[in-house]
């Protein structure tokens, strides 16, 4: 398995309130993807710490048992790591506010394990298809779903950036829970919306594929993303199997 993973600050913005985790285990394999948000340094606190608390829940409560147990052990350490940072926020008048998205990716045997909150998107590609595993927390995700806008509109949409679900903002929040088969060959992609905001899906298919080497592929994707403007924050992590 080949894996890369990077953040990176971008042009615009002062601060990186992104993180990312990358660790492979014996028994598993797991990654996490966080873009915090809120003033100062509040987008910063949470996305680390809700990264630390989820891993930490998750590295104490692994057993080798079946998928339901799997899916309850990431619904419980995201719950976990959603009080935590929403109660800091609540002791800390200076964190008021603050939240993340977050997508953990947890890879066992042939199949993964996705909890995810929020904007940032987690895509696999097989063979010649690029497919978006996870549907974003936004008001306009729920207006495409309700066909009230086409996806070409949603691209522009004035509240296109309005998350419905974000970790921390709230005392409780239901996060989507995920299971795919993987197979040889496949790559996932893990990233937050400052690449999938300067770059199409299928850019990106066409940049991994050209490339066919993680580490080069993600380079070039936050290479072209801060070509564009890098107006965001951008985090990527590829996994090939």
């Amino acid at each position: 398995m080949n894996v890369y993973g990077i953040t990176n600050k971008g042009i615009v913005r002062t601060q990186n309130q992104d993180y990312i985790y990358v660790s492979e285990n014996e028994k598993y394999k797991l990654y996490i993807i966080a873009d915090g948000m809120g003033g100062a340094n509040a987008g910063d606190i949470a996305s680390s710490k809700a990264t630390e608390i989820a891993k930490e829940y998750i590295i104490n409560n692994y057993t080798e048992e079946d998928s339901l147990d799997i899916k309850e052990m990431l619904r419980n350490a995201l719950g976990f790591a959603n009080k935590e940072i929403y109660e800091l926020s609540i002791k800390n008048p200076e964190y008021e506010g603050m939240g993340t998205t977050i997508i953990i990716l947890l890879i066992i045997g042939n199949k993964i394990y996705i909890g995810h909150i929020g904007d940032s998107s987690l895509y696999r590609i097989r063979k010649n298809v690029i497919r978006k595993i996870t549907k974003d927390h936004t008001y306009v995700q729920k207006l495409l779903d309700n066909k009230e806008i086409t996806k070409q509109e949603a691209q522009n949409h004035p509240k296109r950036h309005m998350l419905t679900k974000v970790l921390g903002c709230e005392s409780f929040v239901e996060p989507d829970i995920i299971v795919k088969k993987i197979e040889d060959e496949d790559y996932i992609l893990m990233c937050t919306d400052g690449l999938t905001n300067m770059i199409k899906d299928r850019e990106i298919y066409n940049i991994i594929k050209e490339k066919q080497d993680c580490k080069l592929a993600v380079e070039t994707l936050v290479d072209l993303a801060n070509d564009r403007g890098g107006f965001d924050n951008i985090s990527v992590i590829l996994i090939n199997f």
